[in-house]
């Protein structure tokens, strides 16, 4: 029973310095960032989430909405050492996971993990940016299409087979990022989505971290909007064509029209989704608003680090109410490519 104000959901920065793959939008592994290479010259550790900080905040958590918890969502989660410790505790604490993953299944077999998270997972978001072994791989450097095919296949089937066993049956979800490389191939993904049995298509717009990659963007320019918009109208009538094996149409999230000031505001009417509703917590405890990458949510102001507060102080705090009111006088918030019309954050909340 809620009896606290709190989060529904919380992200917990595990590990975003490990990851197996070198997408070419990442903030960290892309060929073009420099903050590997910068840590390791100042002699930065790797960033690594305390296990007991994640314990901590699910037993401050008792009576709040809080219901799902998601371990990082920069570098490959399932890299992260004590995640069979994390997938306890969400059975444990009776919180559902919700799973960010590049699909590779690192230190154990594809069945394996998909045995452990399918009884404890609310959805499961591959990160996928092609219908084609070409697309695919040249977006996700690294990558083996066939493997992340059969890896794909392995999870659906297994997710299937515990559901007709009377299990929860948890979301799966392709999760890409809208680019310039992929555009043309979004209708296809679409296609592939319902061929495996998937249940949803989200995406989101570059966040263009590099200048190398600002011409990827699909919000840059009037002719990169009409070529969204012409790819969208598209994989909207192949998701409307046929269902899926369970009678249900495939989802599509953010795959949707963006008008002419998407170059510089993605909807001005588009609100916050994530204030007063989720919450992050990096690797070193500190609370963040929002889902934009670690230095640049710094810019929202400095709100508590929860190895020194509590989750509640934090929530309640005169600064974290402050940016709720004012959130659209920063320039981050403005051009944040997250924030969506009032009624879709209604039915989430």
């Amino acid at each position: 029973m809620v009896t606290k104000p709190g989060p529904w959901r919380i992200t917990f920065d595990t590990n975003p310095d490990d990851c197996n793959f070198k997408c070419v939008m990442c903030e960290c592994f892309s060929p073009h960032s420099k903050v590997k290479e910068e840590r390791v010259k100042a002699g930065i550790a790797k960033r690594r989430m305390d296990i007991n900080l994640i314990r901590k905040m699910l037993e401050e958590s008792k009576g709040t909405p809080l219901r799902e918890i998601i371990p990082s969502t920069m570098g490959e989660p399932l890299m992260y050492k004590q995640f069979d410790e994390i997938i306890n505790m969400c059975h444990e604490f009776g919180v559902k996971l919700n799973l960010t993953t590049n699909g590779s299944f690192p230190r154990k077999t594809p069945e394996e993990w998909s045995r452990l998270l399918v009884p404890v997972t609310s959805d499961v978001k591959f990160s996928w940016n092609g219908a084609t072994k070409e697309t695919q791989e040249k977006i996700m450097l690294g990558s083996k299409w066939e493997t992340m095919l059969s890896n794909l296949k392995t999870f659906v089937r297994i997710r299937d087979e515990y559901a007709v066993d009377g299990g929860d049956r948890c979301q799966v979800t392709l999760q890409l990022t809208f680019l310039e490389l992929n555009v043309h191939e979004l209708s296809d993904i679409v296609q592939l989505a319902i061929d495996y049995g998937v249940d949803r298509i989200k995406g989101h717009h570059l966040w263009a971290h590099f200048g190398e990659i600002k011409n990827l963007s699909m919000r840059r320019s009037p002719a990169s909007i009409e070529r969204w918009n012409s790819a969208v109208i598209k994989a909207q009538k192949v998701a409307a064509s046929q269902k899926l094996p369970n009678g249900k149409y495939v989802r599509l999230e953010n795959i949707s029209i963006l008008n002419e000031t998407a170059q510089h505001d993605i909807d001005p009417n588009a609100v916050c989704p994530f204030l007063n509703k989720e919450a992050w917590v990096n690797t070193e405890g500190r609370f963040s608003p929002c889902c934009a990458p670690d230095e640049q949510r710094k810019q929202l102001g400095e709100f508590g680090n929860l190895y020194e507060m509590s989750l509640a102080e934090i929530w309640e705090s005169k600064a974290y109410k402050n940016l709720q009111k004012t959130y659209m006088s920063h320039p981050l918030c403005v051009g944040c490519n997250m924030r969506k019309p009032p009624e879709e954050v209604k039915k989430v909340a």
